[in-house]
């Protein structure tokens, strides 16, 4: 199990914020999941229920939403989930299909609308911990575009350097690949995200895993709070 803590510097700059973690091992992420696939399809047309007729506005209603929109807001930046969940819900648009692993965070993330970063664990080193970016602080993003990042947006890093970070996303060396069979979901929420949201989350990729996977070792499922 890999060892995750927060520093006090995130503790002091996000307050009334939370991480939740889970490491799933055991799984094999070659595999076509029709139970998966079908569990998009259910999850487009509660989306395309529940939200129809929706303006931005009224998304901006919803308080995870909100608090989301809000900690973007302060970088100059939309967030991704919002318009993901529009192409949903209003333009028609279907899930991607990326590998199990990935879909089955993706299938949660716009659901429960909590922004998820997911890693391979055999790929991060040491200990993990979850910080805030310096000035100067940089990270090559999956598309291997170099980036500076923005001085006290919520970062992950391991000894190797900054794994992930709210603005920017992943970097292009830990992400989830095919051959991922142990791997580290990361749920980044800024204050006024509920706990319960949270938690709703990593249950929810909990679920879809075992969709594919039902015998997925849990090696952590917990919630570090900044309070």
């Amino acid at each position: 199990m890999l060892s995750v803590t927060a520093t006090e510097e995130w503790k002091s700059a996000h307050p009334g914020a939370s991480i939740g973690l889970l490491e799933v091992s055991g799984v094999d992420n070659t595999l076509a999941s029709t139970e998966l696939e079908a569990r998009k399809r259910e999850v487009e047309a509660l989306l395309r229920e529940k939200y129809q007729g929706y303006t931005r506005q009224d998304f901006l209603s919803i308080p995870v939403m909100l608090a989301y929109v809000k900690y973007y807001k302060r970088f100059s930046k939309t967030y991704h989930v919002l318009q993901q969940v529009e192409s949903i819900a209003l333009k028609n648009r279907n899930l991607p299909t990326i590998s199990p692993l990935v879909d089955s965070n993706f299938i949660a993330e716009v659901d429960t609308l909590t922004l998820t970063a997911g890693h391979d664990v055999s790929k991060l080193k040491g200990s993990i911990l979850i910080d805030i970016a310096q000035n100067d602080d940089q990270m090559v993003q999956m598309n291997n575009v170099n980036k500076e990042l923005y001085a006290g947006d919520m970062v992950m890093k391991d000894e190797q350097g900054i794994c992930c970070c709210i603005i920017y996303g992943q970097d292009n060396f830990s992400p989830i690949s095919p051959e991922t069979s142990h791997a580290l979901y990361v749920v980044y929420a800024p204050a006024g995200v509920p706990v319960e949201a949270v938690e709703a989350q990593l249950q929810a990729i909990e679920a879809n895993i075992r969709l594919f996977a039902p015998l997925a070792v849990v090696e952590q499922s917990r919630v570090i709070t900044s309070s």
